[in-house]
């Protein structure tokens, strides 16, 4: 059966259509070490020190399976203890 949406224009409220895990860095943005995730997903509980565009931190006290509906630039290594998925 063919795809029934192949030819709608995807848009910022779209779901998500690939996954994978980041890995923290202080250093390499998001963007540059592959896709820019649209939302993040806690896997296992913890910290999750989060990047915006204008360079601001903040760290977030997240549980397993918690969404983050938040784009970040980069997730910082200091600061996160949890183990991330970005959805994009």
């Amino acid at each position: 059966m063919p795809d029934p949406f192949a030819f709608h224009a995807r848009g910022l409220e779209s779901p998500a259509r690939f996954h994978r895990t980041i890995t923290p860095s202080d250093t390499i943005d998001l963007a540059v070490s592959g896709e820019r995730p649209r939302v993040i997903v806690c896997m296992t509980a913890g910290n999750v020190a989060v990047v915006d565009d204008g360079g601001t931190v903040v760290t977030y006290a997240m549980t397993a399976g918690q969404p983050l509906l938040f784009s970040p630039r980069r997730i910082n290594a200091t600061g996160t203890t949890a183990t991330v998925v970005g959805w994009w």
